[in-house]
C-alpha cells in the first residue's frame, strides 16, 4: 500500500511540474486587455475623467439654494447694549446668536446654465481622452505582439536555414573520410553552418527583446514560459480595400483626440456664454432664521399681593374713608437659555438685485479670455485633424509600400528556390563548385528572410490603418 500511494505521489508531482513548465498561450486581446488593465496612464485618465464628472454634478448642483448656519458666543463687558433690551448696561454680559440663512440665485445671466454646458463638454472631452489612451495602448501591443510573432518566424527559419547546412556538412564529412573530396569544400561549409547558428543566436535574442518590450507594456514581470497564438495569414494578408480618404474620414468619426478637441471647443463656447452672464444683474431671493441669548436678560415674577391705604377717599355718611389699593410685589429672575432661544425666534425674507456698474473691467476682461481660449481650442482641432490626416496618407502610403515588396519578395524566392535546387543538385553530383552551392544558398536565404520581413511588415501596416478605420 505505501509503494501505490508513492507511485501515485510521485505520479501527480511529475505531472504539476509538467503543467508547470506548459509554456502559456496568450491570445492578442489578452494581452491587449492587461496592458490596458496596468496602465498607469490609463489610470490616470480614468482618475481625470472622474474629477471631470464631479465638476459636472457640481455646476448642476449650484442651482439649488444655499444654507448656511451660525452660531456665535461672546462677552461683553463695561458699557454696552443689551442684546436682549438693546438699552444700555453697564455690567458684564454673556451673549449668544444663532442664525440660518439662505439664497437662491433667480437670475444670473444664464451664467450657471452656461456653466452646466460647459463643465459638462469638458467631461465628455476628458473622457474622450480616458478612450484615446486606451486605443493607443492597444495599438502598442498590437505593434509589439507582430514584432514577438515575427522573430518567433526568424528563429524557425534560422533553424531551418542551418538545418540544411548541418545536412550538407554531415554528408561533406562522409566523403571526407572517404577522401572523396577536397578538405577546403567541408571547411567551406562549416563556416557556412556556424554562420546559421550565429543567426540562430541572433534570432532568439531579438525574440527575447521584443517579448521583453510586449511584457513592459502587459505592466507584468518578463517571462519566457509563454507563447502567443499564431495570426490567421490568409486574412493578415489580404489586400487592403479602403482607401485612404476613407480611412480618414472613419477616423474623424472615431478617434478619441478628435472627440476630445471637438469637445473642448464646445466648452470653450460655453465659457464664452457664461462670463458674458456676468455682465448682468443677478436676482436672487434670500431668507433668514434667527435667535439670540442674554445673561443680563431678566422677568419680574409676581411674589404677593397687599393692600395699601391710599391718599383717596370716599364720603360715607360724611365721613372720609380712605381708599386701599392692592398693591403686587415681584420679584426678578433671569430667563433660562432655552426659553430666551425661543422667544427671541424672529426670521426674514427678501429679493434683491445685484448690478455690476464698475469692477475694474474684470468682466469684460473674461469675456475677452474666454474667446481668445476659443480661437486656440479651435486652432487646436484643425492641427488635429490636419496631423490626423498626415498620418493616415503616410500610413497607407507605408500600407501600399509594403504590399508591393511582399509581392516582389515572394516572386523572388520561387526565382530563388528554383536556383537553388539546381544549384544543390549539381553540387551533390560532384559538378558545382562550393561557391556556386554557397551563393545560390545566401540568395535563396536572404530571399527568405525578405519576404518575412516584408510579410510582417504588410502585416503591421494594415493594422495601423485598421486602428485608424474602425
Amino acid at each position: 500500500m505505501k509503494r501505490v500511494l508513492y507511485i501515485l505521489g510521485t505520479v501527480w508531482l511529475s505531472a504539476t511540474e509538467v503543467k508547470a513548465q506548459t509554456p502559456q498561450v496568450l491570445t492578442l486581446q489578452q494581452c491587449i486587455d492587461s496592458a490596458i488593465k496596468n496602465s498607469i496612464q490609463v489610470q490616470q485618465r480614468s482618475l481625470q475623467t472622474d474629477a471631470a464628472d464631479i465638476n459636472k454634478d457640481q455646476a448642476k448642483l449650484n442651482l439649488l439654494p444655499t444654507l448656511n448656519g451660525s452660531v456665535f458666543h461672546g462677552v461683553n463687558q463695561g458699557r454696552s447694549i443689551d442684546p436682549f433690551t438693546n438699552s444700555y448696561i453697564n455690567q458684564t454680559v454673556n451673549y449668544a446668536n444663532y442664525g440660518l440663512g439662505s439664497d437662491l440665485i433667480l437670475f444670473n445671466g444664464l451664467n450657471l446654465r452656461n456653466q452646466i454646458k460647459q463643465s459638462s463638454s469638458s467631461a465628455n472631452a476628458a473622457n474622450a481622452d480616458w478612450q484615446q489612451s486606451k486605443d493607443d495602448v492597444t495599438l502598442n501591443v498590437i505593434l509589439a505582439y507582430l514584432r514577438v510573432l515575427s522573430t518567433e518566424d526568424l528563429i524557425a527559419l534560422a533553424k531551418q536555414q542551418l538545418e540544411v547546412s548541418r545536412q550538407q556538412v554531415e554528408r561533406l564529412e562522409k566523403l571526407n573520410i572517404e577522401g572523396a573530396i577536397s578538405p577546403p569544400l567541408l571547411y567551406d561549409l562549416r563556416g557556412q553552418m556556424k554562420e546559421g547558428e550565429l543567426n540562430v543566436v541572433s534570432s532568439q535574442n531579438a525574440w527575447r527583446n521584443a517579448l521583453l518590450q510586449l511584457t513592459q507594456l502587459m505592466n507584468i514581470p518578463y517571462s519566457e514560459n509563454f507563447k502567443l497564438e499564431k495570426i490567421d495569414n490568409a486574412n493578415a494578408l489580404a489586400p487592403y480595400t479602403a482607401s485612404a480618404n476613407e480611412v480618414y474620414q472613419n477616423a474623424l468619426k472615431q478617434m478619441g483626440v478628435i472627440k476630445a478637441a471637438e469637445w473642448r471647443k464646445k466648452s470653450a463656447s460655453y465659457a464664452i456664454k457664461a462670463t458674458k452672464g456676468l455682465q448682468f444683474p443677478t436676482v436672487y431671493l434670500s431668507g433668514n432664521l434667527n435667535s439670540n441669548y442674554s445673561s443680563a436678560a431678566t422677568q419680574d415674577k409676581l411674589v404677593d399681593m397687599s393692600e395699601v391705604p391710599t391718599s383717596d377717599y370716599v364720603l360715607v355718611n360724611g365721613i372720609k374713608n380712605p381708599v386701599v389699593s392692592k398693591q403686587p410685589t415681584f420679584s426678578s429672575e433671569k430667563i433660562n437659555y432655552s426659553t430666551q432661544l425661543k422667544n427671541n425666534v424672529f426670521s426674514g425674507v427678501g429679493i434683491g438685485v445685484r448690478v455690476p456698474i464698475f469692477n475694474s473691467l474684470q468682466a469684460r476682461n473674461r469675456v475677452r479670455l474666454a474667446t481668445i481660449e476659443y480661437k486656440n481650442t479651435a486652432l487646436v482641432e484643425e492641427n488635429v485633424k490636419r496631423q490626423l490626416r498626415q498620418e493616415v496618407e503616410q500610413a497607407y502610403l507605408n500600407m501600399t509600400n509594403a504590399w508591393e515588396r511582399y509581392q516582389i519578395s515572394a516572386e523572388q524566392v520561387s526565382a530563388y528556390a528554383e536556383s537553388f535546387r539546381a544549384a544543390e543538385v549539381r553540387f551533390n553530383a560532384g559538378v558545382g563548385t562550393s561557391v556556386d552551392y554557397l551563393m545560390a544558398k545566401n540568395n535563396l536565404d536572404r530571399a527568405n528572410l525578405n519576404l518575412l520581413m516584408t510579410r510582417y511588415d504588410f502585416i503591421l501596416r494594415k493594422q495601423i490603418l485598421d486602428y485608424y478605420n474602425r
